[in-house]
């Protein structure tokens, strides 16, 4: 005859079993739909009339604190009842159909990135309100996540908190503690395993859950870094764009932000900031590469031709030069320019060789960019409902300007090479940084690259309209590698540089799509390296 449990649950069969007791699936016979449900028989740890007393208290409590928590989402199963048996402690819960995490994956397969994150979207919610009653989960895993057949729906199943109280024990000094770490090996995170979890220990677990999901593999299947010790996944998952990796990665940070660790190298700290991230499209490791804006030097005792202006990324009222002339009053005018500084320049040597107590200026001529139509750092042949990173083109391009700026020398007696010649710096080439900006863009350095950029071009919002986001789902959804034809210096000053550079992008798409792109360079001296202030 089938076991009947209180009197009144019974049991149809057995669903699971474990150190902690088993689970069945039984029937409500005092209901008058023999409503099914599933019961969890849970049996101390110690036997021990004063552990038991505890343990009963203890148990009362956490029922309690599951059936709040199960009138208060429909995502978590509801209590239906509590009882004492011989010695034993019984659950009564929903009975949901459905299939856990892990049956899924071995019945289907691996789960896209789409599936994957539409399960976060659904469970973070419930697990922020879970968080808010002050109660820790313990034990997230592909075993303890359940997809409702009804809804499709995921449910959070099996808190740890009773398993939890069903461990206590009573030291031979008098005092109960918790025998054993409530979590699975693998999913726990190192707070947690020393017996000290937190709410962001549930955030590393759903993070190494997902995980699962794209690779199919338990963590302890995966490699780590030997220096960091991070996990080694993404070659399992070579599928998912570098924005979703990003957020899994933070989800399993060692560190906790309440530790000393930089934000970007931290974790989570709540449910909520991993829903927001993930719903919004912010970028979850904000650039963190100092910048300083270069001085703009005043010249006091030359004067600038009425048609240029000194590059400065921040002026934005400077007068463009009349791009209606043509080709060859653009030349007459550029080789007087020139040759007025190089006159002017005469003038201030011979006056410096007999009088060496005024400061002397060094004007230095810009070479002017081309005039082609203007290119975004991404290529702009791509179809803008594709690429949101691309810009539309600008509708006048003024022609680049001639910088001048001023190195005042001291008043006391210098050598005469000290007044004609600037300082050199020993820093990398214009050309050599652009081609190193995209050698680090095909090792997939995402990171490494963006903090390469101004932060007034970062927010450039026709480029880059979500942040980082645009520009990791760009580089490393859309294109597949960049080979770089040529790249030409077309001026340079103290500060900046204008680089071309002829690109080719393979694109993961097949497509191969040539691209010209100017740069303008601005010389970090905070970081001693140069920031790409504008790209067209």
């Amino acid at each position: 005859m089938p076991m009947l449990l209180n009197n009144r649950y019974q049991v149809i069969q057995t669903l699971g079993s474990g150190g902690f007791g088993e689970t069945f699936l039984a029937e409500d016979t005092q209901m008058p739909s023999r409503r099914r449900c599933v019961i969890k028989q849970l049996k101390p740890i110690q036997d021990n009339p004063q552990v038991y007393q505890l343990v009963q208290q203890r148990f009362r409590r956490e029922a309690a604190i599951l059936e709040e928590l199960g009138d208060g989402s429909e995502q978590i199963p509801k209590l239906y009842a509590y009882f004492l048996e011989k010695g034993q402690f019984y659950l009564v819960q929903e009975y949901i159909q459905g299939q856990t995490l892990t049956q899924k994956i071995q019945q289907q397969g691996l789960m896209s990135e789409s599936a994957v994150k539409e399960i976060l979207i659904s469970i973070l919610p419930v697990l922020d309100y879970v968080h808010s009653k002050g109660i820790v989960h313990r034990d997230i895993k592909p075993d303890n996540i359940l997809i409702r057949y009804a809804d499709g729906k995921p449910i959070l199943i099996d808190f740890g908190a009773v398993k939890e109280t069903i461990g206590t024990v009573v030291t031979p000094s008098g005092n109960s503690t918790r025998s054993i770490v409530i979590g699975t090996p693998g999913f726990m995170p190192s707070e947690q395993l020393a017996g000290r979890p937190m709410f962001a220990s549930d955030i590393y677990s759903l993070g190494l859950t997902a995980i699962y999901l794209l690779t199919g593999k338990m963590p302890q299947e995966m490699g780590t870094d030997p220096a960091t010790g991070a996990l080694l996944w993404r070659q399992y998952a070579l599928n998912v764009t570098p924005s979703f990796a990003a957020v899994l990665n933070k989800a399993i940070q060692f560190n906790v932000r309440v530790s000393a660790a930089p934000p970007q190298e931290a974790r989570f700290i709540s449910a909520r900031e991993m829903l927001q991230t993930l719903q919004s499209g912010a970028a979850p490791f904000p650039p963190t590469m100092p910048y300083s804006q270069p001085p703009v030097a005043t010249v006091p005792s030359l004067q600038i031709p009425e048609n240029t202006v000194a590059v400065s990324p921040s002026n934005s009222n400077q007068t463009p030069v009349n791009q209606s002339s043509g080709s060859g009053q653009k030349g007459i005018l550029l080789g007087s320019i020139i040759a007025g500084a190089l006159i002017g320049t005469s003038v201030i040597i011979g006056f410096a060789l007999s009088n060496r107590q005024q400061p002397q200026p060094i004007a230095q001529q810009q070479t002017p960019q081309s005039t082609s139509e203007p290119n975004p750092v991404e290529p702009k042949s791509e179809p803008q409902a594709n690429n949101p990173a691309i810009s539309e083109p600008s509708q006048q391009t003024p022609e680049p300007q001639e910088t001048v700026l001023s190195e005042p020398t001291p008043e006391t007696s210098i050598p005469q090479a000290t007044q004609t010649t600037a300082p050199q710096v020993d820093r990398t080439s214009p050309e050599e940084f652009v081609r190193n900006y995209y050698a680090t863009i095909n090792q997939g350095e995402y990171q490494q690259t963006w903090n390469y950029l101004a932060p007034s071009f970062q927010s450039n919002k026709r480029l880059h309209p979500q942040g980082y986001l645009s520009y990791i789902d760009w580089w490393g959804g859309r294109v597949q590698q960049v080979e770089v034809d040529r790249v030409s210096l077309l001026g340079t000053g103290t500060q900046t540089a204008t680089v071309n550079a002829q690109l080719k992008y393979l694109m993961k798409n097949g497509k191969v799509v040539s691209s010209s792109v100017n740069f303008s360079l601005l010389w970090d001296a905070e970081s001693s390296g140069w920031v790409i202030a504008d790209a067209k």
